[in-house]
This record gives structure tokens, C-alpha cells and sequence, in this order.
């Protein structure tokens, strides 16, 4: 099977799978937890302007994390709940 074939039966698959047809495809599945935000950087040590500064995102958008007004997501969640179980990455990796 060709490398564009391969591609396509993947595509065609991964359509399927997407309109709700049983493909036989494997799923896996990573539960992230929510995290304090506010616990999360307090226990780095780090004012809010140096944790967001740290972590790639504004200070409005930690402060609205903190305060519950919105969740972080995707990869910001990810980060979050690693440095949960880790304070200390932020200064290893991160600064």
C-alpha cells in the first residue's frame, strides 16, 4: 500500500469514526483534571504578572482564571495540572 493510500484509508476512516460509524478504531482517552489555579501559582512563589509571564499567557487571562470567570483549556490546562504536581517546573523549565 502506497503512502497516499495509507492516508486516504486513515482519512476515510478517522470521516467514519466522526459520523458516529463503529470502524473498529481504538480510542484512547486522557482524563486532565482541573486545577486551582490560584493554589497552583501560589505555591510556585510567583506574583501573578511573573506565573502568567512564565506560562505564556496575559495577566488578564490568569487573573479571569483565578477568579472562576473562565477555565483554562487545552494545552494551558495541560501545563497547569503538570505544574499542580510539580510547582518547582516552572523554575526548572519554564523561566
Amino acid at each position: 500500500m502506497s503512502a497516499h493510500d495509507s492516508i486516504m484509508q486513515g482519512l476515510t476512516e478517522a470521516l467514519a469514526y466522526a459520523q458516529g460509524k463503529d470502524v473498529g478504531a481504538r480510542v484512547h482517552s486522557v482524563e486532565i483534571p482541573n486545577v486551582d489555579v490560584a493554589s497552583v501559582r501560589a505555591r510556585t512563589g510567583l506574583s501573578q504578572g511573573d506565573f502568567a509571564r512564565s506560562i505564556g499567557v496575559a495577566k488578564g487571562t490568569l487573573l479571569n482564571w483565578e477568579h472562576g470567570r473562565r477555565r483554562p483549556t487545552g494545552p494551558a490546562q495541560v501545563l497547569l495540572a503538570m505544574i499542580d504536581k510539580k510547582p518547582s517546573l516552572v523554575t526548572e523549565l519554564l523561566r
